[in-house]
């Protein structure tokens, strides 16, 4: 069994880079964004509060992994109230126990998320933290807005990227920050293809020392 885990700010290409890393392994694959964006959904769709600690951290305990429908999730008004509900301690605790549960499914997974080599998988058989510069960040974010026919401002999109930086870098609680043994892959003037050989060059090395 081996875990493989992708950590990186928004938009750094991470998600991406996982699903094709998954697939290409045959792993199983869990962006733990999700996890907190179907807790606060839960908490929606039920009309309850989303600033009572133990009702979230209910809602957490519930929610069912293999179900997180990323098109429904990824409404801005289901990420905004999952980042009210992602600085509970409470609910941090109940998603990461969920999320360590995932990472032993046979044959091998792949996490990506904020804290995944530092707090979910410590004991990770690979740990890639995957960045970007801001700028590059907040355009890949407009040109996926317009290219699904919505509109978007440039220029909130890069404060927004850089204010929700400062959060995730900042929180007490599982900030975001490379592992010590993670490998740093700047994705800033790389396309998929080439993030994702370089990528499989780390993973192939490791799964190697493995046999």
């Amino acid at each position: 069994m081996i875990t493989i885990a992708i950590d990186g700010p928004a938009a750094s290409g991470k998600g991406t880079l996982s699903r094709r890393i998954a697939e290409e392994y045959g792993f199983h694959h869990l962006d733990t964004g999700l996890t907190y964006r179907a807790t606060a959904k839960a908490l929606l769709d039920a009309g309850l509060s989303l600033d009572d600690e133990a009702v979230a951290e209910r809602m957490a305990r519930e929610v069912e992994l293999a179900g997180l429908d990323r098109s429904v999730l990824s409404a801005h008004q289901i990420g905004e109230a999952a980042s009210k509900i992602a600085v509970m301690p409470a609910v941090r605790r109940a998603l990461v126990e969920a999320q360590r549960g995932f990472s032993l499914r046979e044959p091998g997974t792949v996490l990506d998320g904020r804290d995944i080599g530092t707090v979910v998988c410590p004991d990770a058989a690979v740990k890639l933290y995957v960045t970007a510069s801001p700028e590059v960040r907040a355009k890949r974010r407009y040109d996926e807005i317009i290219a699904g026919g919505g509109t978007a401002d440039y220029g909130a999109i890069f404060e927004d990227v850089k204010k929700r930086d400062e959060r995730d870098m900042g929180r007490a609680d599982s900030p975001l920050k490379p592992a010590e043994d993670a490998h740093l892959l700047d994705t800033s003037e790389m396309g998929i293809e080439a993030a994702f050989q370089a990528a499989k060059t780390l993973i192939d090395a490791a799964l190697k020392e493995k046999i």
